[in-house]
């Protein structure tokens, strides 16, 4: 089996731009892998351009691991951003391609399921008005829609300095959220790296009374050292890793455990066999497995597939239920990122199901997709009323 073609396809929605990649072989099986890459679209498929005659077309999608090893090293370059975006893309979609061909699920080659279902936390919930009243009733929304978790950033443009009257305003807003959601609910604080470590550490002291499941990112992504004073410093577990990309960012985390919680984004860490090594390294550092997960249907279905297999699962993250409308090719306004493809489970009673396969048990919906195509805009998380992610314009 071998590929003959790479097709690639943008769904573009109110926020973020689902990059989706198909892999065709000769054979006839189709491959799909996905990613959003915020802000850096275009560059992503230029560089996928780039890469399907020099290193995809023509490869056996089994021998990922001399795929990746030759998109890593082949162009003397040290991979960032969207060099590793495209490598998880065709890894991906080569692994359903790989369940296809056996006509299995992609877990049952991942080492098989530890658990029956997938427990997972809501994001991107809070599209309303940022007061406390606003985000209580959107919390208790979410809650009576089935879910027992949900994350929030409450920091509106928020950017180094933290004032007295800043913190205070935080504080209410995030006191009424648990009042709404009541104690038994899950409440994750993601921070975006808006603080240094004094401020981020004040912050998360003054919420502690609130029993929040982990704070987020709460210093610059890669400062290793800066993260393990923030856990030393507060009683909250610390989660973070979704802007890291390579396994050698990782390992400060690790070594110094500067986290609670691991955080890889499987659409921008290399793919699945690297977020498994990632899962794995974590245990051994005691650690949970929390994959970063902003993506659409096709890395939802993927993101499961693996975290079925993890033993160190803390939760899995999901945005889908909470896409804006948009007009749909059938007439009708509807979520384009559950539109956009059939086969993805959907949370029942705070968790997923196992993914049915083979592969990762998903198709695209292409007249929807291209009823939607790429949006040019910016999605800024320090400009005004960015949470209601209506940024693409």
């Amino acid at each position: 089996m071998r590929i003959d073609d790479l097709e690639v396809l943008v769904l573009g929605t109110s926020w973020r731009n689902l990059t989706f990649v198909k892999l065709i072989t000769d054979d006839g099986l189709i491959g799909l892998g996905e990613a959003r890459l915020t802000n850096r679209t275009e560059a992503l498929l230029a560089y996928l351009d780039a890469i399907k005659d020099r290193y995809v077309l023509g490869i056996d999608p089994f021998d990922t691991e001399r795929l990746v090893h030759r998109m890593i090293h082949g162009d003397q370059g040290r991979p960032g951003e969207i060099v590793t975006t495209a490598i998880s893309l065709i890894e991906m979609a080569c692994w359903d391609l790989k369940g296809k061909a056996l006509g299995v699920p992609v877990y049952k080659l991942l080492g098989g399921a530890v658990r029956d279902t997938i427990p997972a936390y809501a994001n991107g919930w809070y599209r309303v008005d940022r007061t406390p009243d606003s985000f209580a009733e959107a919390a208790r929304t979410v809650v009576s829609r089935g879910y027992r978790a949900l994350k929030f950033d409450p920091f509106g443009t928020l950017h180094g300095s933290l004032s007295r009257s800043d913190l205070r305003e935080v504080v209410r807003l995030c006191e009424a959220v648990r009042e709404a959601i009541g104690p038994d609910v899950e409440l994750f604080l993601d921070m975006h790296s808006r603080f240094g470590v004094t401020d981020a550490i004040r912050m998360i002291r003054a919420l502690e009374p609130l029993d929040l499941g982990w704070a987020e990112e709460p210093v610059d992504p890669l400062d290793a050292v800066g993260h393990r004073r923030v856990a030393d410093a507060v009683s909250v577990p610390i989660a973070t890793g979704e802007r890291l990309y390579q396994s050698g960012e990782f390992l400060p985390f690790l070594e110094q455990r500067s986290c609670a919680i691991l955080q890889p984004d499987l659409t921008h860490c290399c793919g699945v066999s690297e977020l498994k090594t990632l899962a794995s390294l974590a245990d051994r550092f005691g650690m949970l497995v929390a994959p970063h997960n902003v993506a659409g249907p096709i890395a939802m279905a993927a993101n499961l597939h693996i975290a079925a297999t993890l033993p160190n699962l803390r939760i899995m993250e999901t945005f889908n239920d909470f896409e804006a409308d948009a007009p749909l090719p059938s007439g009708q306004a509807g979520n384009p990122a559950l539109a956009a493809a059939s086969g993805c489970p959907a949370v029942s009673d705070g968790a997923f199901p196992l993914p049915k396969g083979p592969g990762w048990g998903v198709s695209l919906n292409e007249e929807v997709i291209r009823a939607l195509p790429f949006r040019p805009g910016h999605f800024n998380i320090f400009a005004p009323d960015w949470h209601k992610r209506q940024a693409l314009r």
